[in-house]
């Protein structure tokens, strides 16, 4: 069927927003991508004079079609190589969406992002659309097709989950800033002491690489381990140069709301990680490698001005 100038810039209005959801339900920009083309065509083959509320219906619409995918991507990432991590997004990202109240940030941040893949796929829909986009209960209960009073109880047990796995409070970005530039120093000095000073007791370090990088399919645990990890990662070594492809440039910039390193080889990103700084020191390191989650990070770095790099080669 085809749609009238007025029904497709409703659709275009919406984009922003449904690929905000998306991106957050799913944790991947292209899979973000795919659901709201999937409900363009649905919206396409609609009777759209029919729809009373074009929003809710896209919205209901879009956040089916995640819940499939997220049902079929748990069964994914059983058999991923190595550890999986969401798709960072570099600052800026029009698919980041809303960041005026404390609980939009907080639902983009890379760290809650990572915490999701713990929740079931109702709670990571209940708690997106409740904290991110403040969905009222009755109409998140009609999206879901369950009662008010269930999706009260999954909203409450969502934000459970989180708070468990985010026992400190991150610092600001002004205050990040020096901890990271500190960190590079610590790391590039060859030496692990200065680094287990900067680290909280139980620090992790994660990567992704997706089987396409050398990634540790485990994590590192422990301030120490995750020092020694750094240092060697930071050291210079031929069989990294050839891994990496080149002599890396190491940029801080801000990926998902925080702090985050961009190592770039001849103008292409080639790994970003995103630091989860505390008040107590640097609690996380999670690691983007997978060359097929840096596609739309690398499209953005090339449109964009990042400035000089803090560490030219190492």
């Amino acid at each position: 069927m085809a749609l009238t100038g007025n029904q497709v810039d409703l659709f275009e209005a919406s984009m922003p927003r449904l690929k905000a959801i998306a991106y957050r339900l799913l944790g991947s920009a292209g899979d973000a991508e795919d659901a709201v083309q999937d409900t363009f065509l649905r919206w396409q083959a609609a009777d759209i004079e029919r729809i009373q509320v074009p929003e809710a219906w896209l919205t209901k619409v879009l956040t089916n079609l995640c819940l499939n995918q997220l049902t079929s991507a748990r069964a994914r990432h059983e058999t991923y190589v190595g550890q999986w991590l969401p798709e960072p997004l570099l600052a800026g990202d029009p698919m980041l969406g809303p960041a005026d109240t404390v609980e939009q940030r907080e639902s983009v941040s890379y760290a809650v992002l990572a915490l999701m893949e713990r929740l079931s796929p109702n709670e990571r829909v209940v708690y997106v659309l409740r904290a991110a986009f403040g969905y009222p209960h009755r109409r998140i209960a009609e999206i879901l097709d369950i009662t008010e009073a269930a999706g009260q109880q999954i909203f409450h047990r969502a934000k459970k989950h989180i708070a468990e796995g985010r026992a400190r409070t991150e610092v600001d970005e002004a205050a990040a800033r020096p901890v990271v530039e500190e960190f590079l120093t610590a790391a590039t000095s060859g030496r692990t002491e200065p680094l287990v000073r900067l680290l909280t007791a139980d620090a992790i370090a994660i990567g992704d690489g997706g089987g396409k990088v050398p990634a540790r399919a485990k994590a590192f645990e422990g301030a120490l381990a995750v020092a020694k990890f750094m240092r060697g990662l930071f050291t210079p070594g031929k069989a990294k140069l050839a891994i990496a492809g080149g002599s890396p440039e190491i940029h801080i910039t801000t990926a998902n709301g925080g702090p985050a390193l961009v190592a770039v080889v001849d103008g292409r990103v080639i790994g970003i990680t995103c630091l989860e700084i505390t008040s107590d020191g640097i609690a996380a390191f999670r690691s983007q490698v997978n060359p097929d989650k840096l596609e739309r990070a690398n499209r953005r770095w090339a449109a964009t001005d990042h400035g000089d790099p803090l560490i030219l080669t190492y």
